[in-house]
């Protein structure tokens, strides 16, 4: 396996890998992606759309990273808004289907190795997101994290704007969207 030394996390993730075969590109250039703070947990390749890229999971997010020399595409599916996840295997390749808030993204030629262990931790990921918190916290201290998330989230925000990945509309409507969680 090829060594990247891009990140501690990145680096152990592709290790895992047993091809990197299309997506050496999008290995080495995912920190331009992730957000402040994420790490990844999870790399996988496939086809999504009209390209071959990179799959990755992350402590917040499932995104699908593709960057070649005329295009580059990146969406990524927020856990809180994954429904659910299906995997196809065949004898060496399957499809993952993610079902997010009322789309379907089917990502082809994903190995099976990595496929089935991804859809596993998604659904992990995806059932502990939907799950009650076990127990209720106490009134007081709820204030404190739950104001740092929203100034991460706006930090984050005004991050992606500021380097294009977002347009106005959307960093207006997410915006919205943050504040209204209060």
């Amino acid at each position: 396996m090829v060594a990247f030394n891009v990140r501690p996390d990145i680096d152990a993730a592709a290790e895992k890998l047993s091809a990197s075969f299309g997506a050496k590109r999008e290995i080495q250039r995912l920190p331009e992606v992730l957000w402040e703070g994420e790490t990844v947990e999870l790399l996988a390749t496939g086809i999504y759309g009209k390209g071959n890229g990179l799959l990755a999971m992350t402590n917040q997010r499932l995104v699908f990273y593709f960057h070649g020399v005329m295009s580059q595409k990146v969406e990524d599916f927020p856990y809180s808004r994954i429904s659910s996840v299906q995997w196809a295997g065949g004898m060496l390749m399957g499809t993952l289907t993610v079902f997010a808030s009322g789309n379907k993204a089917e990502i082809k030629q994903v190995p099976k190795d990595q496929g089935k262990a991804l859809a596993d931790a998604l659904r992990q990921k995806i059932s502990a997101a939907a799950a009650p918190p076990v127990a209720a916290a106490p009134a007081a201290a709820a204030p404190g994290p739950a104001a740092q998330d929203v100034a991460s989230r706006l930090q984050t925000l005004e991050h992606l704007r500021q380097q294009g990945l977002v347009t106005e509309e959307e960093y207006t409507q997410r915006r919205n969207q943050i504040l209204d969680s209060l």
